[in-house]
């Protein structure tokens, strides 16, 4: 409905008040600050970056802290996007900020100990896998790293592929003399992988390990001095070690998920402090004073200038606003309207003298993608989920999502309505459950349309697409027009408006009453009666015509050139007419949800009405209907924004705004609970 009107404050008051001032605003959350060049050479301001920084730093810890408690915490955990915050009391954020550095160091102990942890599954894994290395050694019972006796040499190592112990002797006797003095060993032999180990005299050693390297022989990758036996049994008194740790310091974080409501108010405050010094470090300052710039909304200016100027002897003065400054843009709708800001906002928000649209297009918005989703049991579905949600999680939503939820339960009433005019509940589902299970034997539906069914109108239907979206397209012409008129641009409302609605209406008069609006319509309109107001359609479309060919290039002096450009211009009709062509999607996704959904009936109810048929019926319904509604909601969405974004704005919104981004407590896990008067 309107964009709220900003006013500059600049505000000087006493160094001294510097903290309780900001904090003051903080609170408030209505004052955004704006930076400014400072020229005094008596004027500085502070390095806060290394206190920022500290700030940022201990709100992580105790991020990641929370984050590990979560795991052990036995409180019952709610969806993410409905998380509540925790209500705590001035004294409990007293007692944090006053015992702050104890808090932090619990906090990196709780880190610590769970690094521990991670470290013990880690030790944990690296066993495990030696002790499955060792798996195909365990028959063998010398150490990994012997190397023979005096006189012998034991060489131990796999070779790839499944062996004989005649296959590793006779590779290994090549070029001993005979009869050879060896002796071989088949540890295990699986998996491809054959583990020897070979006695000989040490030399021969050489010329053995030449010959069973010729096969693949390699020594293994762990060299132990125990037996693999022992080592296993190392292992597994290892592993035992790390679990008992790992269960004495989960107990421990067990017992630290008591802090967890000190560390969100602790992570709450430290993340308060990092935004404020961020503001600190841009404020102008002199020995004994300091200076702020900012946009408040006009509605609370006076009462930020009387907390200041009462409570803090702070002088705060209302600074006129250029015309090349661009203030922040905050929306202000009422209750149903608001819910559409955030469409507004994912295209751009309009900038200062411009009109904020959010009233229409929410209004078009509704109504358009219940006209493409138009199902009354979809609907139902749809305003009940949401409207469960806003009332049950109320104070867990962000604005946002509050906003977006709040949009889907109209759109929901708008399917619901356009279901009913339509007839449609689950497509024609009390027609085939009447029929499969009752006996029904009638060729009427169950659910009549209260104004008339799209299968069996299609064209009908197409041109009433055709005529809201002319009616919404107006209405975006319109916005032009209140644009120009508030600038009191009488010629531009003339010449860019005034002129295309008469152009296009006596277009439209002159189509109505024609054979080919008539071969499109067939018989379910009949505007042969507006024939004998021709003339005046002829008429209304030549003063239109006139108009935006001598005033639609205004600007340029020369009048051949800018009658040229006008013709140019009066070839931008083709636009408005693949405009209201797009239009017809409304017929498109409305008529998808309903032949889809009786698609999806018909498979249903194919097995008959018995027990059996029941179950499966019910059973392909659900998922049918299910399936259906993602897809068909989704489809409206996209296409209900697109109709907004692409044929609404562009006949008059330029985007562009920056929004309001008030300094305020950005609490994340916290919400202070306010006094009581005693």
């Amino acid at each position: 409905m309107a964009i709220v009107e900003m006013r500059k404050l600049s505000i000087c008051a006493s160094k001294k008040n510097r903290k309780h001032i900001l904090e003051a605003l903080q609170s408030m959350g209505c004052m955004e600050m704006s930076t400014f060049e400072v020229e005094d050479e008596a004027l500085s301001t502070m390095d806060t970056k290394a206190q920022q920084a500290q700030y940022e730093k201990n709100a992580q810890i105790f991020d990641q802290a929370l984050d590990v408690l979560d795991g052990y915490s036995t409180e019952k955990k709610g969806m993410a996007l409905f998380s509540a915050k925790e209500p705590v009391d001035k004294g409990a954020l007293k007692e944090v900020v006053k015992n702050q550095q104890h808090y932090v160091r619990s906090a990196q102990k709780v880190l610590r100990q769970d690094k521990e942890i991670q470290e013990c599954l880690g030790n944990i894994r690296k066993e495990e896998a030696r002790i499955e290395s060792l798996g195909p050694w365990m028959n063998l019972d010398v150490p990994m790293n012997a190397k023979g006796t005096k006189k012998t040499a034991l060489l131990i190592g796999t070779i790839s592929g499944i062996l004989s112990e005649a296959d590793v002797f006779a590779a290994a006797a090549e070029g001993l003399s005979d009869p050879p003095a060896l002796n071989v060993q088949i540890i295990s032999a699986e998996n491809d992988v054959t583990c020897v180990a070979v006695l000989c005299l040490k030399t021969d050693a050489e010329t053995v390990e030449a010959s069973l390297r010729g096969i693949g022989f390699a020594r293994p990758s762990q060299v132990l001095r125990k037996t693999p036996a022992e080592a296993v049994e190392a292992s597994k008194e290892h592993i035992a070690g790390q679990e008992k740790k790992i269960e004495e310091l989960k107990k421990q974080l067990s017992d630290a998920v008591s802090q967890r409501t000190k560390f969100k108010i602790a992570a709450d405050y430290f993340r308060t402090r990092a935004e404020k010094y961020q503001i600190l470090g841009n404020i102008p300052q002199s020995e004994s004073a300091f200076f702020l710039e900012g946009w408040v909304p006009a509605p609370l200016s006076d009462a930020v200038q009387k907390k200041l100027s009462e409570e803090y002897g702070a002088l705060v003065e209302e600074e006129a606003v250029s015309e090349e400054e661009v203030p922040p843009t905050l929306l202000k709708n009422n209750r149903f309207s608001e819910s559409a800001e955030g469409v507004l906002e994912s295209y751009g928000l309009p900038t200062k003298g411009h009109v904020d649209p959010t009233f229409i297009m929410s209004i078009f918005y509704v109504f358009f993608f219940g006209m493409m989703f138009s199902d009354l049991g979809y609907g139902l579905l749809m305003a009940i989920v949401c409207g469960i949600t806003l009332l049950k999680f109320k104070d867990r939503l962000s604005s946002g999502l509050h906003k977006m939820v709040k949009l889907f339960f109209w759109c929901g009433i708008s399917t619901a309505f356009w279901g009913v005019m339509y007839g449609g509940l689950f497509g024609d589902a009390p027609t085939v459950i009447a029929k499969t299970f009752f006996g029904y034997t009638g060729e009427e539906a169950v659910l009549k349309p209260l104004w008339f069914e799209p299968m069996a109108h299609p064209m009908k239907l197409l041109v009433w697409c055709m005529f809201f979206g002319v009616i919404h397209l107006y209405f975006g012409l319109a916005i032009k027009g209140w644009e120009y008129l508030k600038k009191k641009d009488i010629v531009g409302w003339i010449s860019d408006v005034l002129s295309w609605y008469l152009f296009l209406t006596g277009l439209i008069l002159m189509l109505l009453p024609s054979k080919l609006f008539a071969s499109i319509a067939g018989d379910a309109f009949d505007f042969s009666g507006l024939a004998k107001w021709g003339n005046v359609a002829v008429a209304i479309t030549l003063i239109g015509l006139v108009i935006i060919l001598v005033m639609q290039e205004r600007s340029t002096k020369n009048w051949i050139l800018r009658i040229l450009l006008g013709a140019y211009d009066v070839y931008g009709v083709t636009g408005w007419l693949s405009d209201v062509l797009s239009y017809s999607r409304l017929l498109a996704l409305g008529m998808a949800t309903g032949v889809i959904a009786n698609v999806i009936n018909m498979m249903a109810s194919m097995f008959g009405g018995g027990v059996v048929g029941a179950i499966l019926f019910i059973i392909i319904f659900v998922l049918g209907h299910s399936l259906n509604f993602g897809i068909n909601a989704l489809g409206a969405y996209v296409h209900t924004n697109r109709l907004q974004f692409v044929e609404f704005f562009g006949k008059f919104y330029e985007g562009g705004g920056k929004p309001f981004n008030a300094f305020k407590n950005e609490d994340k896990y916290i919400e202070l609970k306010e006094e009581k008067a005693s």
